[in-house]
């Protein structure tokens, strides 16, 4: 598996991966990323480095690491633990993994521990508790459920420490 750093030429690619999750989820009833993600949030989080492709012979999945803690999630002490964060993990064929999922977490908790950070932390859609189940199967714990509008329905928060673990994904160069 080759990892890369996504383009501008990739978002619409990222958008259908989006498009494509949305209506897996809606089929198992939940209205978890039915709406469409901002383009220039997108394009932003793409020009700053932090947007991920997951290759095989053809992009498999995507995510978005960054180190901001948000501050409506994450408190201000929390907010100064070193710690990187996980967005938008989404796989071009929802529920078909195979655990690619959980290799690109461990892939994101290595690049967090090679970073210096302590945790690898994320937020979920708080009506979503079979993702909740997911994530704590993986190590992650859950710190608590934000309930503000500004959150966006994403506000269980989770935490699990960063460690280096070697999946086998080639690249992105540092």
């Amino acid at each position: 598996m080759r990892v890369t750093r996504a383009t501008p030429e990739d978002i619409p690619r990222l958008q259908q991966f989006r498009r494509d999750a949305a209506t897996w989820l809606a089929g198992r009833g939940s209205d978890q990323w039915s709406t469409p993600y901002p383009e220039e949030l997108l394009r932003a989080s793409i020009e700053a480095g932090d947007v991920f492709l997951f290759h095989d012979q053809t992009p498999l999945a995507t995510v978005t690491l960054d180190a901001w803690a948000d501050p409506i999630l994450w408190s201000p002490e929390e907010a100064l633990e070193p710690a990187l964060y996980v967005h938008k993990l989404t796989l071009a064929r929802p529920g078909s993994g195979g655990g690619l999922g959980r290799q690109i977490l461990d892939w994101c908790g290595d690049r967090a521990a090679r970073a210096g950070a302590r945790w690898l932390r994320l937020d979920a859609w708080t009506t979503n508790p079979a993702l909740h189940a997911y994530y704590l199967s993986l190590g992650f714990t859950n710190l608590r459920t934000v309930y503000d509008a500004q959150a966006y329905g994403s506000g269980w928060v989770a935490q699990r420490p960063a460690q280096p673990c070697n999946v086998g994904f080639k690249g992105p160069a540092e």
